[in-house]
């Protein structure tokens, strides 16, 4: 672990190039008992944040990796046979899926939200329901518990925000019960799933 550990501290390599090779020989040695697959894709992150190719936000690395796992786990066993190229060459590909995958999905999102400000145009605007908005991207379906326990509302507040987005159009009831009703953002969870049919694996 110590070599490791100095090798992501070193400058000197191209950032892809090191962060494949940290994250095959962290798998390599697989430390834990269990979570090491989870503790390698936080490293992939934590590596890029640090040398400042990201500064806002996740790109879906991992998840590029996983669309081709037979490739990946071929590459791993390359790598502990001695070759670095074929993970490199795996987090090349997987860096340009992130980036442009990832791109298209955070446009998709504010699309979204931009049509759902367009539906609400008409409300008031400190009416409960703005506040919902900001929240349908990481929550898009939702309930008034939730709107509660995240936004500190109480029950009144937080079933007016819900019927305000759903006669504007933005979420639509699902369950058809008169108590414990779910909405969902119907358009952020068909984004979701078309990105999700891209992450299918081969």
């Amino acid at each position: 672990m110590a070599d490791l550990i100095g090798f992501v501290q070193r400058r000197d390599i191209p950032v892809v190039a090191q962060v494949a090779i940290a994250h095959a020989q962290f798998e390599t040695i697989h430390p834990f008992v269990d979570g090491n697959g989870r503790t390698g894709r936080a490293l992939v992150h934590a590596m890029l944040a640090a040398s400042g190719v990201l500064r806002s936000t996740t790109a879906p690395i991992s998840a590029g990796l996983l669309r081709d796992s037979e490739r990946y786990f071929s590459a791993l066993g390359d790598f502990r046979s001695g070759d670095a190229g074929p993970i490199i060459a795996s987090f090349t590909s997987a860096s340009l899926f992130a980036a442009t995958s990832g791109a298209k999905l955070v446009d998709d999102l504010a699309a979204q939200i931009d049509h759902a400000r367009e539906l609400l145009r008409g409300l008031r605007r400190d009416a409960a329901g703005w506040m919902v908005l900001p929240h349908l991207i990481s929550h898009p379906v939702i309930n008034a518990r939730l709107l509660i326990d995240r936004l500190g509302t109480n029950a009144v507040t937080a079933q007016r925000a819900l019927d305000q987005l759903t006669r504007a159009g933005v979420l639509a009831e699902r369950t058809g019960l008169r108590r414990n009703r779910v909405y969902q953002h119907d358009g952020i969870l068909q984004v979701l799933d078309a990105y999700a049919h891209q992450l299918r694996r081969r």
